[in-house]
């Protein structure tokens, strides 16, 4: 693909990939819906599946600007020290990006060290639909931080940003896990 097709690919799914904004349900799931995606390594991931039997913090991003958003609570979350997974899903709907989902995956792998690749897992169509509708996208420059305890329960979500506080608050409930 040429230069100029990239960049219209680029526009076409910046435009395309969260146009339906999902309002939050008035109650959360109370189990992360099982879905399905791959990480940047290429390993085949079922959610939640894949952490069983240990917490696990999911950054869910909706849009490319939450990148910033997701990073602050990854960093704020290892100098809290907690020995948790954290993981970040990138949930990307629409008919052009299911079609070049490689492409979007090697842009993204060029971003971030493979020693990372592991730990982001992303969702594409039904699944990030599904991830889309339980938990809203009212705020999608905003990461959906949702905190699973060992058996998939969901015992602790906010969509409103970061902020120290909350990741002092998830920090504590956290260690009330381990």
């Amino acid at each position: 693909m040429n230069g100029l097709g990239k960049i219209v690919l680029l526009l076409l799914i910046a435009t395309t990939a969260c146009s339906t904004q999902y309002e939050r349900p008035g109650t959360l799931p109370k189990k992360f819906p099982r879905v399905s995606g791959a990480a940047l390594t290429g390993e085949s991931v079922t959610l939640p599946d894949q952490f069983s039997g240990s917490p696990v913090v999911i950054l869910i991003g909706y849009v490319q600007r939450a990148q910033f958003d997701i990073d602050r609570w990854i960093l704020g979350l290892m100098q809290t020290g907690v020995q948790t997974n954290i993981i970040e899903v990138p949930t990307i709907t629409g008919m052009a990006p299911s079609i070049v989902s490689e492409f979007i995956n090697d842009g993204m792998r060029s971003g971030i060290p493979e020693e990372d690749w592991r730990t982001v897992i992303t969702l594409y169509d039904d699944a990030a639909e599904k991830v889309k509708t339980a938990f809203g996208t009212e705020r999608p420059q905003s990461a959906s931080v949702v905190l699973l305890d060992a058996a998939g329960k969901i015992t602790w979500f906010s969509n409103r940003g970061y902020s120290a506080t909350q990741v002092l608050e998830l920090t504590d409930r956290i260690r009330s896990l381990e």
